[in-house]
């Protein structure tokens, strides 16, 4: 028979319906009930019936739909929707925390929550409402059916439920409208930092917890890694320029294979010796898999949308529209999207080779030289889906791991943890790896390496079983760059620059180098024109 489950404190209540005829509003109202005051709630009723609950509370709740066959009496699940950011209920309950760890991010609550606690009220308010109006429009349709069965007039009764129709009607729409609003604050929340993360709104509020290695001394002036590139015959931006435009490169000969190199020695080492599996992603998502990592709606501009599918409406999140990928954080994470992994498969870890694409609105003018800052770059991401008691001690390992490269290379750097104001949105905690350029005498970030918590599987759904247990959590993600890879390219061809321009190929690369050990200026090409 169909039923409904909710758990509240650990129990379950199961409650038996036969949803049929008159039963359809009784069964409603009990779910409103269960959505509104419950972590979660199961719904196994008939589609048309759920259809009508999602549309009012699905949003926030992760309404799961189950229909049962009733020839094989097997079921069939699937989920409509997933639980969007910061729990609702938890901001309701702890509103001042909220609010204070946003001013640490530098974000006035009031803009970022608006009128949280009057429109969640509104909700509220209104689906208690409906519950009363759905029960006396039940107990009316009863008192109709008996006088009807009696032979009386039923006139009265039946315009009273009219009226009622038409105030569920409005109470409705009150819901759906006050659903809406706080979805959009919802959206617009960012991570709540860990207490760990130092407060400050800028760059110099960051923290720097450790150094490694020592910066090269040159017997001659240090050169920047375009300067060099572009003397070896390596690296060619004006050509780039020619064919796709500002912010790309074409790499040649000694150039392209150091590209290969260093990406086929960060697999390798992570695989072989970090323990994660590699995978090869599609380097197109859907809005759906943005939205999950928390890129949309909010950095839509930072993105390069695909119009096969027509224009991005935002808000609305699809499963065949086209973005080109900002890392392959994005694909990896949302492998899990609408999952529910066994407490066995936990930590699970991935390290995913792919090109980035990234439109770098608002850096007009920024590092308009060399390869910092490209709108096509390749990188090795590290991605680990953990539980929530490991979260921190993987944070620390997945960082450990991006260091390990830096090092088996001789490239130095320091780790810095950043302050609240220079997080990114999705993140609750960042180490930033910035590596030593002595061509630029400064050093520049080449991962960055985030524990998330729980806020992406939030809204991607990715939910673990805990063993010996009956009720799915929400597991914690975390990624990194293991590591940006054109980054790790100039910051070779700088640090190991020589007085002839030349550059030393750091040891661990040299059997990816088909035993090079030196790059030297390359064959040099035409430049007649047509």
């Amino acid at each position: 028979m169909p039923h409904v489950t909710h758990r509240t404190g650990g129990s379950t209540v199961k409650r038996l319906f036969v949803l049929k005829g008159r039963d359809f509003s009784r069964a409603v109202s009990l779910i409103s009930r269960t959505v509104a005051s419950a972590t979660e709630g199961i719904s196994l009723v008939p589609p048309r019936l759920f259809r009508t609950l999602f549309s009012r509370w699905g949003t926030f709740f992760n309404l799961t739909h189950t229909t049962i066959s009733p020839r094989s009496r097997r079921f069939r699940h699937k989920t409509l929707k997933y639980i969007v950011m910061i729990d609702p209920a938890f901001v309701r309950a702890n509103l001042a925390h909220v609010e204070e760890k946003l001013r640490t991010r530098g974000i006035d609550p009031a803009v970022a929550l608006g009128s949280f606690a009057t429109v969640d009220r509104e909700r509220r308010e209104a689906i208690t409402q409906l519950e009363t109006l759905k029960a006396q429009r039940n107990k009316l349709t009863e008192e109709i059916a008996k006088l009807r069965r009696a032979g009386s007039d039923a006139t009265a009764q039946t315009e009273e439920t009219r009226t009622l129709k038409t105030q569920v009607e409005a109470l409705e729409a009150t819901a759906a409208a006050a659903d809406h609003r706080l979805q959009e604050m919802m959206q617009s929340i960012p991570n709540l930092p860990h207490d760990s993360v130092p407060i400050g709104k800028f760059e110099q509020d960051n923290r720097v917890e450790k150094l490694w290695g020592t910066p090269p001394a040159f017997d001659f002036p240090a050169k920047p890694h375009w300067e060099l590139g572009e003397a070896l015959g390596i690296l060619d931006f004006n050509r780039a320029a020619k064919i796709s435009g500002s912010r790309f490169v074409v790499h040649f000969g000694q150039g392209a294979r150091l590209e290969r190199a260093l990406a086929n020695f960060m697999l390798d080492l992570h695989t072989s010796q970090h323990g994660y599996t590699e995978v090869l992603p599609p380097y197109m998502v859907n809005s759906k898999s943005l939205f999950g990592t928390g890129q949309l709606p909010k950095f839509a501009e930072d993105l390069f949308h695909c119009d096969d599918k027509g224009s991005y409406e935002p808000g609305n999140y699809q499963d065949s529209d086209h973005w080109m990928i900002p890392t392959a954080e994005v694909p990896v994470t949302n492998l899990f999207r609408d999952e529910i992994l066994d407490e066995s498969q936990l930590p699970t870890s991935f390290c995913a080779y792919t090109p980035c694409f990234r439109s770098e609105a608002g850096s007009y003018g920024k590092d308009v030289r060399g390869m910092i800052r490209q709108h096509q770059f390749q990188k090795v991401e590290l991605v680990k889906f953990v539980k929530p008691e490991d979260s921190e001690a993987e944070h620390e390992l997945l960082t450990r791991h991006a260091e390990t490269v830096l090092e088996k290379l001789g490239l130095p750097y320091r780790r810095v943890l950043l302050c609240t104001g220079d997080m990114g949105f999705a993140s609750a905690k960042t180490y930033d790896l910035e590596v030593w350029l002595p061509g630029q005498n400064l050093y520049r970030e080449i991962s960055s390496c985030s524990n998330f918590e729980a806020f992406q599987a939030r809204r991607a759904n990715i939910r673990y079983r805990p063993a010996g247990s009956k009720k799915n959590e929400f597991l914690h993600t975390l990624n990194g760059s293991g590591l940006a890879v054109g980054r790790t390219y100039l910051a070779i061809l700088e640090n190991y620059q020589q007085a002839d321009g030349s550059i030393r190929i750091p040891e661990a690369l040299i059997p990816y180098m088909n035993g090079d050990t030196v790059i030297t200026s390359q064959q040099r090409r035409s430049t007649h024109h047509v």
